[in-house]
């Protein structure tokens, strides 16, 4: 997109090694920022990137401190499995989104995801987080080149 930015991050992630690999995609799908909430960071070595030396990395203690915090005109986009989610491959990404993924073995709250747009992938019971993330990344860019 030549206009515009995204940030990427995990609510309440369990296993460290999926922000690394989140947040290096992260990193090479050209987010603006990246964040967590609920987890103290550390540097993981499925990071390649180190992309915390490249993209602010924000930490939250959790979803409301989140959104009180999120820049300003900037869309909150929820991944996540729910009988009402829209599927990605008709979805327009906003011009500033931020991303939010749920950790693995839970879900984003109703309350949440029924407030903001609510995305899934096709096909999918099941991905993991990091992987769901960078498809979603992967599809702002490829819709952004049409």
């Amino acid at each position: 997109m030549t206009r515009g930015y995204f940030g990427i991050g995990i609510v309440n992630i369990k296993s460290e090694c999926n922000y690394g690999t989140l947040f290096r995609s992260a990193f090479s799908f050209g987010a603006r920022f990246i964040f967590l909430t609920g987890k103290r960071f550390e540097k993981q070595s499925s990071d390649t990137t180190r992309s915390e030396k490249h993209l602010p990395l924000f930490r939250f203690q959790d979803i409301d401190d989140l959104l009180m915090h999120i820049p300003y005109n900037c869309q909150p986009v929820c991944v996540e499995l729910k009988p009402y989610s829209r599927d990605i491959v008709d979805f327009c990404h906003p011009e500033r989104a931020i991303y939010i993924l749920g950790q693995e073995d839970g879900s984003l709250p109703d309350s949440l995801c029924e407030r903001y747009p609510t995305v899934q992938i096709p096909g999918t019971f099941c991905l993991n987080v990091s992987v769901a993330g960078s498809i979603v990344m992967y599809d702002r860019i490829s819709k952004a080149r049409k």
